[in-house]
């Protein structure tokens, strides 16, 4: 029976478990430039024993962020902060992919510099509010991508790409997920475009399949995976055709030979299974569990095949031990979110110790 904390082959990197820790927005980056500090190094590092950490959602460009104090990968500045965080977590034996989150249309322009405001497939404002520096304030109407501004997205998520492995990470995510940009191409509102880039499944599915493409030319296939949410609503997002656009996505993926296909599921384990017959790579699965925490009878879901390895959140905040934590049988340490974003930090550094 195959065990969660067996050793795994990653397209040629090692995983010394099969438990995954989920990409988690943290929110400080307080290093010149929107870049990390020892902080998230000491975060990253103890939680290396995961088999595979993927990392907080990093903006591939300026205009790509979407939230406040988040980290970038297009500058040199954070390009050379990064490697005191991979390297902390190669230094524990870990392994770190970092995750290449483009907000689209969630964002505010007094987060970006130079009169920008967010970019978004179509000109629809998505419904909510954000936290910025000056409190809540409304989401905004986003500008329209053009094609060649399209074209140049694609680009800056290719140069940031060089520019994670230029840092030390072992490969890179696509976050195509929870209602950002990759996403709102793929969505039914936020995308209400009616050229090749919209419409159609295949215009849908187009940026998506164009990013990885460009992306696994760039870098290498065996070093980038890439992040679906069907059905997700998170972020004002509508989708009324999954089980036709999804399919085709992945039926477009699958010959580019990624390193996996990391699927946040929303309860439709019908297409979860659909999706994962139809990938011939690794499978990462973040089962949907709510109201409760992934856990560790969650882990009968490696054993019996649903997936190959299985991503954990909210527990990794609380327990950066949890690979330990799982094969003990706990305790866990429930999260504190109100700790999660600014102000005492000192929770996820200090934590309780593993009982014997």
């Amino acid at each position: 029976m195959t065990d969660a904390f067996d050793a795994y082959d990653l397209a040629g990197t090692k995983l010394a478990n099969r438990i995954v820790m989920a990409p988690m927005t943290r929110s400080r980056a307080h290093g010149p430039g929107n870049s990390p500090t020892d902080l998230n190094a000491t975060y990253y590092a103890q939680r290396a024993t995961a088999g595979l950490i993927v990392s907080e959602g990093i903006q591939p460009s300026v205009v790509g962020q979407g939230y406040t104090d988040t980290p970038g990968l297009h500058s040199q500045e954070q390009v050379t902060a990064w490697r005191t965080v991979t390297g902390a977590v190669h230094a524990e034996g870990g392994v770190i992919f970092a995750q290449l989150m483009h907000s689209g249309r969630i964002g505010h322009p007094s987060l970006l510099p130079d009169d920008l405001i967010p970019v978004a497939p179509s000109a629809v404002r998505a419904a909510g509010q954000l936290h910025t520096h000056d409190g809540m304030q409304d989401l905004v109407t986003p500008h329209e991508l053009t094609e060649a501004e399209i074209a140049g997205t694609i680009a800056d998520f290719v140069s940031a790409a060089r520019n994670a492995i230029a840092a030390g990470f072992d490969g890179v995510e696509i976050h195509g997920a929870n209602g950002y940009l990759v996403h709102q191409f793929l969505s039914d509102n936020a995308n209400q475009r009616t050229d090749g880039w919209g419409g159609t499944t295949e215009g849908r599915i187009r940026f998506a399949v164009e990013v990885a493409t460009a992306i696994a030319e760039a870098i290498g296939a065996d070093k980038l995976g890439i992040r679906l949410s069907p059905n997700n609503p998170y972020n004002d997002i509508t989708e009324t055709s999954t089980g036709e656009i999804y399919p085709a996505l992945v039926g477009q993926l699958a010959p580019l030979g990624l390193a996996y296909l990391h699927l946040v599921e929303s309860g439709d384990r019908e297409l979860t299974q659909r999706l994962r017959a139809q990938w011939p790579g690794t499978f990462i699965l973040n089962p949907a569990t709510l109201p409760r925490y992934t856990g560790p009878e969650d882990l009968a879901l490696i054993e019996d095949g649903t997936t190959d390895l299985l991503s954990y959140g909210g527990l990794f905040i609380a327990n950066p031990d949890l690979p330990a934590r799982l094969a003990a049988g706990g305790p866990y340490n429930t999260p504190d979110y109100s700790k999660a974003f600014g102000g005492d930090h000192t929770g996820y550094i200090d934590y309780p110790a593993l009982s014997a």
